[in-house]
């Protein structure tokens, strides 16, 4: 069986902890045990996220004034390359015999996306209203309140195509397990004439999988968390996990659009375009979550 994973923010960064490389390289090492219960008895694609990494890289660039900050793509790329070296060092030391690789990920979005001229992804610093303003005057930027205070925000375009999909596929065929699309992947645009340019966007990571999960036309689908399965009600008195359901019953209910609602999209998506399977669930439940036994599993019947 061909299994994607996608792996939440929290297998890298928990709630309320500081995004250190020593913190980071804990979570992750429990995350790679997980993916590896799994990768012994099936082919893996591992994905992952990167929203507190780019938004440290971006705040540590604002601190040195010598160098215009470096666009998002170039964040993107950064964060995949350096997440990617964890994940798969980690990997290496759970699967000694098992070749394993990370692939930067271009993928292309509509340059004509409504999202472009709705910006909603908040990156980066806070900043006094004043500020924020004199900012968004000087650099173009878009910026939106955040509690008391402004932060950056920029599109967040759909996934169109994976540029290194071929590639992605061939190291699936020869057996390798591939550490790829992190972050939603590196936001591109290809011209009439055939050139790739990156562009200041954040695809979500989520999304991505999705459509890198159904073009590898992959037998299941996990998105992990840190949240058990999928709630109805969620955080309520009346909140109930869903352990079984459709595509169809899932998009009946409203989710929050920052966190479980982009996953629901995702599992539906892929469920609804391959007719394989689908978990939401945490990330120590991997295991249970592909057989069913753990999280929400949704399937077309």
């Amino acid at each position: 069986m061909l299994v994607v994973i996608a792996l939440g923010g929290n297998a890298l960064i928990r709630r309320g902890q500081p995004p250190e490389v020593s913190i980071q390289r804990q979570n992750i090492k429990l995350a790679a045990k997980a993916i590896a219960e799994i990768a012994r008895e099936h082919r893996v694609v591992v994905t992952h996220g990167n929203g507190p990494q780019v938004g440290l890289l971006a705040m540590q660039a604002e601190a040195y004034k010598g160098v215009k900050p470096y666009p998002l793509d170039i964040l993107d790329a950064e964060t995949e390359g350096a997440i990617g070296y964890l994940i798969e060092q980690e990997l290496c030391n759970q699967l000694s015999e098992q070749s394993i690789v990370t692939l930067l990920t271009q993928i292309e979005v509509d340059p004509h996306d409504p999202a472009f001229t709705s910006p909603t992804k908040p990156i980066g610093a806070v900043y006094a209203e004043v500020e924020a303003k004199q900012l968004a005057q000087a650099r173009g930027w878009a910026v939106a309140p955040d509690g008391n205070a402004y932060r950056r925000v920029v599109p967040s375009p759909e996934p169109k195509r994976i540029l290194e999909l071929p590639t992605i596929r061939l190291l699936v065929k020869v057996g390798a397990l591939v550490v790829c699309a992190g972050g939603g992947g590196i936001p591109v645009i290809v011209t009439p004439a055939g050139s790739i340019r990156g562009v200041e966007a954040v695809i979500d990571k989520d999304l991505a999988t999705a459509l890198l999960a159904t073009e590898l036309q992959a037998d299941a689908l996990l998105l992990l968390t840190d949240v058990d399965a999928v709630y109805t009600n969620w955080d309520t008195p009346e909140a109930r996990p869903i352990k079984a359901t459709t595509p169809q019953q899932l998009r009946n209910y409203r989710f929050a659009p920052g966190s479980m609602q982009p996953k629901v999209e995702a599992a539906c998506r892929f469920v609804e375009a391959t007719d394989g399977m689908a978990g939401i669930g945490k990330l120590e439940d991997a295991v249970g979550i592909l057989k069913g036994d753990r999280g929400t599993s949704i399937k077309v019947q």
